[in-house]
């Protein structure tokens, strides 16, 4: 087997969209970068997964000139309301001056469009990583790959593989629901509406995908096998009756579906290693908030390492600093999505009429409304 020794300033572990964002916004920069992915380039092109991306997200990815408009539709509204209890609130993009709310992209989409502006040099892929050793001036990463294998020094190594690990360097919380994800063909357009509906087992957001919507169907642990053994005609009438006929639909693509938890990471850093996007949290998809916050993670970061004096990537300062600057966006987050999963996710008569209040406070307060729909759109970024 050959044997390959390298040295890097930065070591991105994960080729997925936020560990690409974070090769892209640091390209041309003082830093010598190397990129490192599990899978094969190009695995991502049969990625059946739909990502709903904020209209900030849109603002970073065209900085990285990676943006496709083409490949995106956009969500001009998003109606919000309860099954089974009274009030709603409509968001709209015209509010705002914005041309949409956010969009909705497959996932192959959006890896193309940064892929294509990636330099081959600076990717490794078919890798699997064996070990990483740090030490107060470098860390060591060893590597494999079929019939060769590698060694890495860095000066510092970002983690941006995918779901951290249970272990207790990440606190989790099982929300013992499933989300079920299918495409769902409505009757009549979408017009660009998104809707997020609550019920008693938890909220279901469809969100509007070419001429169809994306379909998040949220399920206890103990319904989702039940749902997903439903055939075509009776999983759409199961769908149709939290949207109280409100909404209509002719055909599903086949389900699949995953479960829930909270995972975030106690330490964004430790030595010289920092974890980012899902490495360093996994949110419930409420909101549709998680990809969004990994990539304000890669931004940011980048951002940091730009600004580092001295040349060196891993000085712990200034990933101190990052820590700092991202407790309020990832924490604010991750509350959100958690507070509205526990308020929402029940049938408790007294709740579900505070549900209604909270909603309809939404729709007669501007000021409430607006507070509620920056910060989906901007995230941290909007706070004052």
């Amino acid at each position: 087997m050959t044997e390959h020794r390298d040295s890097v300033d930065i070591a991105i572990i994960g080729a997925g969209p936020v560990g690409m964002a974070l090769a892209l916004a640091l390209a041309g920069g003082p830093h010598r970068l190397r990129l490192i992915d599990a899978r094969r380039r190009g695995a991502w092109r049969s990625d059946p997964r739909a990502l709903a991306l904020a209209h900030g997200t849109r603002q970073v990815l065209e900085g990285l000139q990676a943006w496709n408009l083409t490949a995106a539709t956009a969500i001009s509204s998003i109606h919000v309301s309860q099954h089974a209890g009274f009030g709603r609130t409509l968001i709209d993009c015209s509010d705002y001056g914005l041309p949409a709310l956010g969009y909705v992209m497959r996932y192959r989409e959006l890896a193309a469009a940064l892929d294509a502006r990636l330099e081959d040099s600076v990717l490794l892929d078919n890798c699997t990583v064996l070990g990483v050793d740090s030490d107060g001036n470098s860390a060591e990463l060893i590597l494999a790959r079929p019939d060769e294998s590698w060694r890495i020094k860095a000066r510092l190594v970002v983690h941006a593989e995918g779901t951290p690990s249970h272990d207790g360097a990440v606190r989790v919380c099982d929300y013992r629901q499933h989300a079920v994800v299918a495409e769902v063909k409505p009757t009549a357009a979408h017009d660009h509406r998104a809707w997020e509906r609550f019920t008693g087992d938890g909220p279901i957001a469809l969100l509007p995908l070419g001429t169809d919507y994306s379909l998040v169907f949220t399920v206890p642990q103990a319904k989702v096998g039940e749902l997903l053994e439903l055939d075509e005609d009776a999983f759409l009438s199961a769908l149709r009756i939290p949207f109280a006929r409100r909404l209509d639909f002719i055909a599903c693509s086949p389900r699949a579906s995953f479960p829930l938890a909270l995972r975030m990471r106690r330490q964004l850093t430790l030595g010289r290693q920092v974890w980012i996007g899902n490495a360093a949290q996994t949110l419930h998809p409420v909101s549709g908030q998680g990809f969004n916050l990994g990539l304000r993670d890669a931004w940011e970061l980048a951002d940091t390492l730009r600004g580092c004096t001295g040349g060196d990537a891993g000085d712990a300062a200034g990933l101190a600093a990052y820590g700092r600057r991202r407790w309020l966006d990832r924490n604010g987050s991750a509350a959100f999505t958690d507070g509205i999963v526990r308020t929402f996710s029940n049938d408790v008569a007294p709740l579900r009429h505070a549900r209604g209040l909270g909603l309809l406070a939404l729709e007669l307060l501007p000021p409430l409304r607006h507070f509620v729909a920056r910060r989906m759109i901007w995230g941290a970024r909007a706070w004052p």
